[in-house]
């Protein structure tokens, strides 16, 4: 099914859900190891009644259950996940303590096969092919006592091409050109092929360093995806989590943003909400229609042209990263929430539905632009809601 058959819904949206008015409310438990920073987060009760199992009933419909959920992965909807923590907990008065460990994807999805966390949150869905001597779809369905796990798309990442090059503040680049500056074989600022993208700019004649992502990445699996079905051939690699080009290799995404805004005539590839907390220059890219700026709009055109893969509840997709409209921006990921359908224990299952359920809600997904994310498209959003009715 093609997304963009249906209308989606306006990508630039006024923040309804402000983390600062809920920071002053309280203190929510949110754990985050790993490398990557987790804004401080914190809620506090709007006065919902108790339930008989122990949780509360918000003003907004959420069942509110009692207890704790521990999930890990992916370190690109880190900021989007903490926020969104923290809203759910204002509304149902910190009732359920929710942990988020941004490990990365790989990380996440072994934790979760390996029963040690709830759900895990990836860049990518589960392979259904032996990869390393493990099919993931397998391993996660024996951790769900017999059952599918369901990839649910939950969170829009666009992945940005940021750099630091004095005096460029406008660069336009195309997936050809970069998977040649990622695998070595341009090496130079000033490099033909970069300047005829470029005409007027004055490019410098210096080296360019590259970033890339040491630890294993969802992020760096779609970048990858993206080069390579767009490249004309120049990234000849397999998509995959492990880095396998050129540069100076840097832990989760706040190592990649924190070594290109300290080094001059550097690039890398990054979750938008890293280039945009890191005030870092984005390329446009130019897909044969013109360079196209990343914007929410931009983003939001490419995802609804995405097609769903997955069958019955599992929403895994298909992103196009040729061939795109008009203005749209076709390097994105989408981050998914891997669930067990059934098998999770029912206290931990309650929690989840309901918090899932809070994260496909319009309000929460409304408050994720500013910080570098882009809703689900209306179309899109209402399958995944009918999906977390389904888990069992």
């Amino acid at each position: 099914m093609t997304l963009h058959q249906a209308s989606a819904k306006p990508y630039l949206t006024s923040r309804v859900v402000k983390l600062a008015a809920v920071l002053a409310l309280g203190t929510l438990s949110l754990a985050a190891c790993g490398s990557d920073p987790v804004a401080p987060t914190s809620s506090a009760a709007p006065g919902g009644s108790t339930s008989s199992s122990g949780g509360s009933t918000s003003a907004s419909g959420l069942a509110c259950p009692a207890g704790s959920l521990a999930a890990e992965g992916s370190s690109a909807q880190n900021d989007a996940i903490t926020e969104t923590i923290a809203s759910y907990n204002a509304e149902c008065g910190d009732k359920a303590t929710i942990e988020y460990n941004p490990t990365g994807s790989g990380a996440g999805i072994k934790s979760f096969y390996n029963g040690l966390v709830d759900f895990a949150g990836s860049d990518s869905a589960l392979k259904t092919e032996e990869k390393d001597g493990v099919v993931e779809s397998e391993k996660a369905e024996e951790r769900c006592e017999g059952n599918p796990a369901w990839n649910l798309p939950m969170v829009v990442g666009p992945i940005a091409f940021a750099y630091n090059v004095d005096g460029v503040d406008k660069l336009t680049l195309n997936a050809e050109v970069l998977a040649e500056i990622f695998n070595g074989t341009i090496k130079t600022w000033n490099d033909p092929k970069i300047a005829k993208l470029n005409d007027g700019v004055t490019l410098p004649s210096d080296p360019i360093t590259v970033f890339f992502r040491s630890d294993e990445s969802g992020t760096t699996e779609n970048a990858t995806k993206y080069l390579q079905a767009a490249g004309n051939g120049a990234w000849k690699d397999e998509p995959a989590k492990a880095w396998t080009g050129t540069g100076e290799g840097k832990n989760k995404s706040a190592g990649v943003a924190e070594g290109v805004t300290g080094t001059k005539n550097s690039i890398s590839y990054m979750e938008w909400s890293y280039a945009k907390t890191n005030n870092l220059k984005i390329a446009q890219l130019d897909g044969g229609k013109g360079a196209v700026e990343l914007t929410g709009e931009s983003v939001g055109k490419a995802v609804d042209e995405a097609e769903i893969k997955g069958s019955g509840n599992d929403l895994s997709l298909s992103l196009k990263y040729t061939g795109n409209a008009e203005g749209a921006y076709p390097a994105l990921l989408v981050t998914y929430e891997i669930v067990c359908s059934k098998g999770l224990a029912a206290d931990k299952t309650a929690i989840v539905k309901d918090f899932l359920g809070y994260f496909a809600s319009d309000t929460a997904q409304q408050s994720l632009e500013d910080l570098g994310y882009a809703p689900l498209p209306t179309t899109l959003l209402t399958k995944v809601k009918a999906s977390v009715d389904a888990i069992s």
